[in-house]
């Protein structure tokens, strides 16, 4: 248990670090979530307000500060040996992006760096498989916008997919506690409100 407990530290603590901050200071693109309308620390506004390169290096850091923690314990622990403790130690970066320690436990949304748990469990890559399906499919098939109600059903509809398909309870909890943060998050966040509009791409 001590060693998770390092790793649920270390994975907090990492998730910390906003990288569209850090990026946008050394780049000298001012504070991005200033001239962003959400004031998110995240991946999109750092794209947006930072240019191609900023983006770039802050979706690897955000991704990276979620792989790292995980994909280490497990490679210590091994997920076959892990109890409910791995449940935590995913979840622990996400956390720490959302309610950062070093931005007065303010943060992002979450989005690259649940992808970055998720490629974490590695081989094992079915739920980060199934998370980036909603998010192709809600983009490219049933087109939902705004980005805000597009993340919102990706998340929900991967947690349906996870529960019913993915045989480890462990993932399981893991993503639907992190599905159910990033949810609540973004509900009570900056996002603007703009209507729901859903639209089925093949029909003219």
């Amino acid at each position: 248990m001590i060693r998770s407990g390092m790793y649920i530290v270390l994975g907090y603590l990492c998730g910390s670090v906003l990288f569209a901050r850090v990026f946008a200071s050394l780049l000298q693109k001012g504070d991005i979530t200033g001239q962003s309308s959400d004031g998110n620390p995240g991946t999109a506004n750092a794209f947006m307000y930072g240019g191609f390169r900023c983006g770039i290096l802050t979706l690897c850091g955000d991704m990276l500060k979620g792989f790292m923690p995980v994909h280490m314990y497990l490679k210590d622990a091994g997920l076959d040996f892990c109890g409910p403790e791995v449940i935590l130690v995913i979840i622990a970066p996400v956390m720490g992006h959302i309610f950062s320690i070093f931005n007065g436990f303010k943060g992002g949304k979450g989005i690259a760096v649940t992808f970055g748990c998720l490629l974490g469990l590695y081989p094992d890559l079915q739920p980060a498989l199934v998370l980036a399906f909603m998010f192709i499919f809600f983009s490219l098939v049933i087109r939902i916008t705004p980005h805000y109600d597009r993340t919102i059903w990706s998340y929900r509809c991967a947690a349906a997919c996870i529960l019913l398909f993915i045989k480890n309870i462990y993932i399981k909890t893991a993503f639907l506690l992190i599905s159910l943060i990033v949810n609540i998050n973004m509900r009570c966040g900056n996002a603007k409100e703009e209507k729901c509009r859903v639209k089925i791409l093949w029909k003219h």
